[in-house]
């Protein structure tokens, strides 16, 4: 029998059970069961291949890691009691619970879950350097290791200490393994189950699969060995069941919300704004009575990447190859406008650089970015010798169909200074696949913050991450901005950091290989019978200390 008919028919069971709960009561057995609804796809169940949001907070309700992140972005143990790091920044020593196990599994003995060891994590390690499993790379380009004695980079000392080796000092380190790819899992589970453990998942966390049918129902269940506890003793999680439906409808996703068939939605695009929502982004009254609207700044900055390379596919075409026509796209583009009309004033006009307001060298009274100045951005086209937009070639925009509003209203925008724009709608694996490759002129994207630091969004135009073996999307390539890129990498004074970042974004807003669109808000909407549910500017999906009243 395959795998995946197994997880079907252990679907078949719970939605039995799932049933048996009386819809949305929960009580006829006393368990809490928490619904929400999930738009996206989740591909994989393995923290190695946690990239995409959808993947991410699924495999957070099921693994953990050695340290995790805090609603405040501070970096707190979790699997690691405590840690030290050497003065040259260069190792890192964690000292690991002893009470960590993982969830039961066939595969160990009796089918209980051993206890985590420092082993664990030397595995777990060297599966993010296998391409082959893992899209993790550029996160472990800093750990000194190629498999050999003398670069080994990571080992267990004994089974409480685990100790990692860097190849220079990286402030950031601690944040990134924060990240669910450095999840602690069993060498004995992956192996049996090969390809197949994304979808047999075997971690620590607080939830454990209970069932998964693809694209249907993903339901999750208490982990009853979980090694947390609330400041009363009580072991978390208070939920029994989380279930999960992939419905691909916002609207009838939202009518089983209202209907109280669900607990939570999550996204603005979940959301049905002009039901819901007042003009300032608030609820309305009628469903603030109701609901709870939980909002919070994101680690995310919308945007239009430009491609700016001298030798690629529209190097000669391209009318975004000058940098004053690049800037007046710029100048001519009403952010306030695009905010509160078609983000409902969930959001703020990136008007300061690229790096969102979450992050500590965000400054608005340093750096001075664009702002709408629509005669600036014809000035501009003057100066290019295209007056009015005289004799310009059209600029192709692509996106997808989730976004065509947007891309719409900044069509507009543009032609009212005399800029023609055609809109290119692509499909959404297409489309992520030809910004990879460079074959689109500019294009709509998203940049969420893997992990809470300014370097992150920088790296996105460092000339080494060039696209698409890293995430510089726009070909973009400045000494000047490398050099600085460089020296923030280890660089271990915070102030002498923003400095940096300073810096480099001043050249971004020089050169403009990217239109800063609007820092993106945290959205929420939840049932006024839940409680403990965190929101913090990663959007991770925490419920560990979740429950229903």
């Amino acid at each position: 029998m395959t795998m995946k008919k197994l997880l079907i028919i252990s679907w078949a069971v719970s939605a039995a059970f799932l049933a048996s709960c009386g819809g949305g009561s929960d009580v006829k057995d006393n368990r809490q069961v928490f619904r929400f609804n999930e738009l996206g796809d989740v591909s994989s169940l393995d923290p190695a291949m946690s990239g995409s949001f959808e993947n991410n907070w699924a495999i957070n309700q099921l693994y953990n890691g050695l340290v995790e992140m805090d609603e405040e972005l501070n970096v707190q143990p979790c699997i690691a009691t405590k840690w030290n790091v050497s003065d040259d920044g260069m190792t890192y020593t964690f000292t690991l619970r002893q009470d960590v196990v993982f969830h039961d599994d066939p595969q160990f003995p009796g089918g209980k879950g051993r206890k985590v060891v420092a082993e664990d994590f030397v595995y777990s390690f060297t599966r993010l350097f296998d391409k082959k499993i893992s899209n993790a790379s550029t996160l472990v380009d800093v750990i000194d290791y190629d498999g050999t004695d003398v670069h080994k980079g990571f080992e267990a000392v004994n089974d409480s200490v685990f100790v990692v080796q860097l190849t220079r000092p990286f402030k950031p380190f601690l944040g990134i393994l924060t990240m669910k790819y450095f999840s602690v899992v069993p060498k004995e589970v992956v192996a049996f189950y090969g390809d197949d453990f994304k979808l047999h998942p075997c971690g620590t966390g607080p939830f454990k699969l209970k069932a998964w049918l693809e694209d249907t129902r993903l339901d999750l269940e208490r982990n009853p060995s979980y090694f947390k506890k609330d400041e009363n003793g009580i072991q978390l999680p208070y939920l029994d069941i989380v279930s999960v439906s992939f419905i691909r409808d916002p609207d009838a996703a939202f009518m089983q919300f209202m209907a109280g068939d669900l607990d939570m939605l999550s996204g603005i695009d979940a959301i049905n704004k002009e039901k819901v929502l007042q003009a300032d982004g608030q609820l309305k009254p009628k469903m603030a009575d109701k609901y709870i609207l939980q909002s919070a700044e994101f680690l995310k900055t919308d945007y239009l990447g430009i491609n700016v390379d001298p030798k690629g596919t529209f190097s000669t075409e391209s009318p975004l190859q000058t940098k004053l026509i690049r800037q007046a796209v710029n100048y001519a583009i009403n952010r306030d406008q695009i905010v509160r009309f078609r983000r409902s004033n969930l959001g703020t006009p990136a008007v300061s650089g690229f790096i969102p307001p979450s992050m500590h060298a965000y400054d608005p009274t340093k750096l001075k970015g664009y702002r709408y100045d629509p005669d600036k951005a014809r000035e501009l086209l003057d100066m290019a010798h295209f007056p009015g937009g005289k004799g310009l070639p059209p600029i192709v925009l692509s996106t997808t169909g989730s976004y065509l509003d947007i891309a719409e209203e900044i069509r507009q925008q543009l032609a009212d200074v005399g800029i023609k724009v055609e809109v290119e709608i692509m499909t959404p694996v297409a489309f992520t696949s030809a910004v990879a490759d460079g074959k689109v002129m500019c294009f709509r994207k998203s940049w969420i913050g893997d992990y809470p630091d300014p370097e992150n969004f920088m790296s996105l135009f460092y000339t080494k991450h060039w696209s698409p073996a890293g995430a510089n999307y726009t070909h973009f390539t400045h000494s000047e901005f490398d050099r600085l890129y460089e020296r923030c990498l280890s660089e271990q004074n915070d102030s002498a950091r923003s400095e940096l970042f300073l810096r480099m974004e001043q050249i971004l807003v020089e050169e403009a290989p990217v239109v800063p669109l609007y820092y993106d808000r945290v959205v929420r909407l939840v049932q006024k019978n839940i409680t403990g549910l965190p929101v913090d500017p990663t959007n991770m999906i925490n419920l560990e200390r979740v429950k229903k009243n």
